[in-house]
């Protein structure tokens, strides 16, 4: 008999339920005001909230989230605080937030490969460092909430200007119920030569997480953000719902790198998207492995003469799995240019689907778009669809697309088979070939971390 996809899943155990508060089940005014009031708010932010608790209501889900259907949003904890305070080092965290991160590998990556570290437990961010280099050359780097208190005017300046709450029913969620997140800001020409990460772990059962990240690079300066997560497994359902707001200035460059890898009892919910201002680069690499049913799509609004956005995008789907993964570039002054690659595996019955959008107005003179659509079923019970969007006006807009569907080959099977490898081998050897561009662009150590993750499902689902 063979395995379910997530059955050698190692992320998915799980600790003791510990919290200092929790809100009560479901979601209505007096829990949102609970929240606010737990990290004592300026006015202004508690009425944004409750504005956007009013935008959620009457916003409808998307035609195409029929997924949703399933889920019950009045079952979910919307807010759960685990300790009274954030963590200076390691050894502050109580034994089994530790333990927890100890076995994700969180704080030998930090020793090794990154210039600063935030990790969220539940609601809120528990731990976060980062170089003292860095913060004497003005790199700002902390949970949103921190941000909130020690930089009030730059977040009031920026906080939903590049996703307000009307712009759809889980943006509006999140602006509602926000907790934790991360708060970064470079300085003009300054580079961040190794990555920040931040790192997101739901612990306890129908937990709702919303972390709300604001990245701001100035003029000419740099930073690598990677994020991961993951939960335990339970059969009831977790909602995660983040935003990611992104400003890139003048001739700055940010890239933004995730593997997300939930337990397949989560409905990942998320809007990102960046705003990118002359000769600015943004560059998305997307990696969605796990949860229930993922509707992400990593947008790139190019405002400025020769802005760019690069989208990378990797949807892996097994049993029970819907990836409804995207990318969508809106370009908005000339000469600027985007490039979306967007890859797709599906397997034991997973769905992975791509849903795009290239808009190019008639001021955008001299724009160009490249998209690429390339998908792999593995068997005939999976299922991989296409909805790309072009809305192009400008007369000299130099606009391509291609996509392609296909099969792993018997004959590629049998060529490797016939030199000794196992047939699970042989399937990740190919799938792992297939989503090369995509993992090549991540930092070295998490390029093997995701292989190794491909290795371990394929096995899993065909041992």
């Amino acid at each position: 008999m063979k395995k379910a996809l997530f059955d050698n899943y190692t992320l998915g155990f799980r600790k003791p339920e510990k919290y200092v508060f929790k809100a009560k089940k479901g979601l209505d005014e007096e829990v949102v005001k609970q929240i606010s009031g737990h990290k004592n708010e300026p006015d202004w932010m508690r009425h944004l909230r409750l504005q956007s608790l009013a935008i959620y209501r009457k916003r409808a889900l998307p035609p195409w989230a029929l997924e949703l259907g399933d889920a019950s949003f009045d079952d979910i904890y919307y807010y759960v605080k685990p300790i009274d305070h954030k963590a200076d080092s390691w050894s502050q965290l109580p034994d089994e937030i530790r333990d927890t991160y100890d076995k994700i590998g969180i704080p030998q990556a930090e020793k090794k490969f990154l210039s600063g570290v935030s990790v969220q437990y539940e609601s809120e961010v528990v731990y976060k460092s980062i170089q003292s280099m860095l913060a004497k050359k003005g790199v700002i780097f902390l949970d949103m909430d921190s941000g909130l208190k020690e930089y009030p005017d730059i977040i009031r300046q920026y906080f939903g200007t590049v996703v307000s709450p009307s712009d759809n029913k889980f943006a509006a969620l999140n602006t509602s119920v926000w907790s934790g997140g991360s708060f970064v800001y470079v300085p003009p020409r300054v580079s961040i030569e190794l990555p920040l990460q931040a790192y997101f772990r739901i612990n306890s059962e129908r937990m709702g997480q919303f972390e709300r990240t604001l990245i701001i690079a100035e003029e000419g300066s740099f930073v690598h953000y990677v994020e991961g997560c993951s939960a335990p497994m339970y059969s009831t359902s977790s909602l995660h719902s983040a935003v990611v707001e992104i400003i890139v200035k003048k001739g700055a460059r940010v890239r933004y790198s995730t593997i997300q890898n939930w337990s397949t009892n989560v409905y990942n919910l998320v809007t990102k998207r960046a705003r990118v201002e002359e000769e600015g680069v943004m560059e998305w690499v997307d990696a969605n492995l796990g949860s229930r049913f993922t509707m992400k799509y990593p947008s790139v609004y190019l405002v400025g003469r020769k802005a760019r956005g690069d989208i990378l995008s990797l949807a892996y789907a097994g049993r029970g799995q819907h990836q409804d993964a995207g990318a969508k570039a809106v370009h908005l002054a000339p000469e600027t240019t985007s490039h979306i690659i967007s890859k797709s595996v599906s397997r034991n019955g997973g769905r992975t689907s791509y849903r795009g959008l290239v808009a190019i107005p008639r001021g955008a003179t001299a724009a160009k778009s490249h998209v690429v659509c390339d998908a792999l079923i593995m068997d005939r019970s999976s299922r991989s669809d296409t909805y790309p969007i072009m809305r192009i006006e400008a007369h000299d807009a130099g606009v391509e697309h291609e996509a392609t569907v296909s099969k792993i080959g018997e004959e590629q099977l049998f060529y490797l088979k016939s030199r000794g490898i196992s047939g699970a081998q042989a399937q990740s050897m190919i799938v792992n070939g297939f989503i090369e561009p995509v993992v090549k662009e991540l930092p070295l150590e998490y390029a093997v971390e995701m292989n190794r993750l491909i290795q371990l499902y394929i096995e899993g689902s065909v041992g």
